[in-house]
């Protein structure tokens, strides 16, 4: 067998034939080792930590088309880092953090509190900050095909919802700010409209199965026929294009969406690089731009752990 050697970065062998073969066999080992991040080549542009990585975005599914077809793509072309999104109801997203089920870079919630879970010693630290940068209001959504549209727009809201045959979605409250919101506004609605059984007669039970499903098809569940109505918040229905009853104001609740990086972070370099894109200019354009309403930001938690790069943006 002929040894290939590098000198000078030539293969060195006595024959021609002995030679191109070296040669060829060097190139491949030089690409393998290139791809590999380990002969001086580039680094690869998944791999963690590197500019071009994925960065691993958990966010509340209410904003999976803001994310998915905003404000991910907008974020790879600026940053060049690969966005990587999972979405789903904000409390099942802090469980499977908590639980070591998902590694992530940032957590997005739709509501403040669903952080204090991941907050402190006991809760394992995986969030030791976070700021708010959003907000949307709770409304309801129907179907204009539904046989109970015309009555919606017409009737009042709460009647109609009781009618036999009325197919109600929400989501899960044990798992999802949205579901728990909803149950808050109808209780605000039972006292409003003067109607104590409200919240029973229309809801039923809080894990009521032919109500509850998950936030991230919810919408594609009122569109495609599955309900008559659901709880939604403004900025889903804008870009699903889903009529909507706006509640009164005094019964009117807002989801507030918070964002921090996680704890021990895979690809902490680009986690900051995305909560950066998010609160500056660009991000808030975006978020603007698909109905959400831009909040200054609101800290909260330990400052000193807030990575060097977010620190006056953040606070």
């Amino acid at each position: 067998m002929t040894r290939c050697t590098r000198a000078g970065g030539v293969a060195d062998t006595r024959a021609d034939g002995r030679r191109t073969r070296c040669a060829r066999r060097m190139l491949a080992l030089g690409a393998a080792l290139a791809l590999l991040g380990c002969w001086g080549g580039p680094s690869l542009p998944w791999a963690a930590g590197a500019s071009g990585g994925p960065v691993s975005v958990l966010y509340a599914g209410s904003l999976v088309n803001t994310m998915e077809h905003a404000i991910g793509p907008a974020f790879t072309e600026a940053a060049g880092y690969q966005f990587q999104g999972v979405a789903a109801g904000s409390g099942a997203l802090a469980n499977q953090i908590k639980g070591g089920l998902r590694r992530a870079d940032v957590f997005i919630s739709a509501v403040p509190s669903v952080n204090d879970s991941l907050m402190g010693q006991g809760n394992g630290n995986w969030v030791r900050w976070y700021t708010s940068f959003a907000s949307a209001p709770l409304v309801i959504g129907y179907n204009p095909q539904s046989r109970f549209a015309a009555d919606l727009k017409s009737s009042a809201w709460y009647g109609v919802m009781v009618r036999p045959g009325f197919r109600l979605g929400r989501t899960d409250p044990k798992l999802d700010p949205k579901g728990a919101l909803t149950i808050a506004f109808m209780q605000k609605a039972a006292q409003y409209y003067h109607r104590p059984d409200l919240v029973a007669q229309v809801l039923g039970p809080d894990d009521n199965p032919s109500q509850v499903f998950p936030e991230e098809t919810l919408v594609g569940r009122l569109e495609t026929g599955q309900l008559d109505a659901g709880f939604f918040y403004s900025m889903e229905a804008v870009q699903a294009k889903i009529p909507i009853i706006a509640p009164p104001a005094a019964i009117t609740l807002h989801a507030e969406f918070t964002v921090t990086v996680v704890r021990d972070a895979p690809n902490a370099t680009g986690a900051v690089a995305f909560v950066k894109f998010l609160l500056g200019s660009p991000g808030r354009g975006l978020l603007a731009q698909n109905g959400l309403t831009v909040l200054p930001p609101r800290f909260a938690g330990d400052a000193a752990a807030v990575p060097e790069g977010l620190r006056t943006i953040v606070r």
